[in-house]
């Protein structure tokens, strides 16, 4: 069962998982275990909220490429709202994952290029 500390709440169609300060082996499987549900329902594109996040080890950010792909496959993808200059920040462009996972400033930037997409021309 996910852990309450990655709290889940829907805006405008859009699940947003709102993730601890710090994201280690064990709150990794939580996360995995919290992504994957949202997967479960339907969502292809989910917004994770790193805003609160100090620390992600590799097993947090493999968590997350893993969400990526599968969010990709099914037309979605996955979005972080990262603090700029912050250490998630940091810690995402030693890997490049800045230039795989798309990460916003806020969580209003992470989500208006969802409801664009989803305002028919």
């Amino acid at each position: 069962m996910p852990d309450t500390r990655f709290s889940t709440e829907m805006i405008g169609g859009v699940p947003i998982v709102t993730a601890p300060a710090d994201i280690d082996v064990i709150t990794a499987d939580e996360l995995q275990a919290v992504l994957l549900d949202t997967g479960r329902h339907g969502h292809a594109t989910v917004v994770v909220d790193m805003t609160r996040t100090v620390s992600c080890n590799s097993a947090g950010l493999g968590v997350l490429v893993g969400a990526h792909r599968r969010a990709l496959a099914k037309g979605g993808e996955l979005r972080l709202v990262v603090a700029a200059g912050g250490a998630v920040a940091r810690i995402l462009t030693q890997p490049a994952l800045d230039r795989v996972i798309p990460s916003f400033d806020s969580l209003d930037q992470a989500l208006a290029p969802v409801a664009a997409a989803a305002i028919p021309p």
